[in-house]
Order: structure tokens, then C-alpha cells, then sequence
């Protein structure tokens, strides 16, 4: 799947099934069994497992979470996609009970292919935007 066309459709179907509806187990088709997912910083990174789970804790928090893929770009062996989410925070997410706010974050994922799958994702986005949605903190005013 070296078809700039081909790994953008398979980017958003994968993303759909896995994000808006929870079939994380699409992502087999996608990503590589020695995926690394990066977050930002010097993190180890993230498993395929632990992505996977941390998509289902995500889901579990905002039931109706929908992700929206604004633009992939593909160019030989990388991708970049900038998405933007919506969801209503319903459930517990990271130690904070429900807030029963609609919330709406976005941000970049930067992929790298070895053959048909993604073995490498860095992705960027500001969890402040969420944590302000979530009324968890506050934007500060000028004075």
C-alpha cells in the first residue's frame, strides 16, 4: 500500500472504526505489531495494547465521540493528519468525574509507514484546550 490514496482512505476508515464506533481492533490493519505511539517529550511512547486501551478509556468517558479528519497529507513513506474531536464527557476520565460538557480538541498525528503499515505515530495537541473544556481550569484574563 505504497499509493498516497490508498494509505490516506485506510487512515480514515481506520481512524472511524477505532475513535467514533470503538472497533479498536481495525487498528490491526493499520498499525504495525511494533507500533510506537509518542505523545510529546521523551515519552517511551505507547504500544498498539495500550493505545487500543486508551481509545476504549476515551470512548468509555465521551460515548458519543466523534473525530474528524481535516486533512491528510501523504508523501512517501509519511503522513501527517490534522483531526479535531468533539464528545460529551460523560463518564470518569483521568480521576475526573463526568462534567456532562461538550468538548471539542484538535490536533496534529505525524505517521511514518515501513511497507503497508504505521510503525511510528508523534502526535500534538494541547491538553489544556481539554482540561478548560472540562472546567478544570481556567483560561486567564488580562489585567
Amino acid at each position: 500500500m505504497s499509493d498516497p490514496d490508498a494509505r490516506r482512505k485506510a487512515i480514515t476508515e481506520t481512524w472511524a472504526a477505532a475513535w467514533d464506533h470503538g472497533d479498536v481492533d481495525a487498528l490491526d490493519t493499520l498499525l504495525s505489531p511494533d507500533y510506537r505511539r509518542h505523545g510529546g517529550g521523551s515519552d517511551a511512547g505507547q504500544d498498539l495494547a495500550t493505545f487500543k486501551a486508551s481509545i476504549v478509556t476515551t470512548r468509555q468517558a465521551f460515548p458519543d465521540l466523534v473525530t474528524t479528519i481535516d486533512e491528510v497529507v501523504v508523501e512517501g513513506d509519511r503522513a501527517a493528519v490534522r483531526w479535531h474531536t468533539t464528545g460529551r464527557h460523560d463518564g470518569p476520565f483521568l480521576g475526573v468525574p463526568p462534567t456532562h460538557r461538550q468538548v471539542e480538541v484538535g490536533g496534529a498525528t505525524f505517521a511514518r509507514f515501513e511497507g503497508d503499515r504505521i510503525v511510528e505515530e508523534q502526535v500534538t495537541w494541547d491538553p489544556r484546550a481539554l482540561l478548560t473544556a472540562l472546567g478544570i481550569i481556567s483560561v486567564g484574563q488580562d489585567r
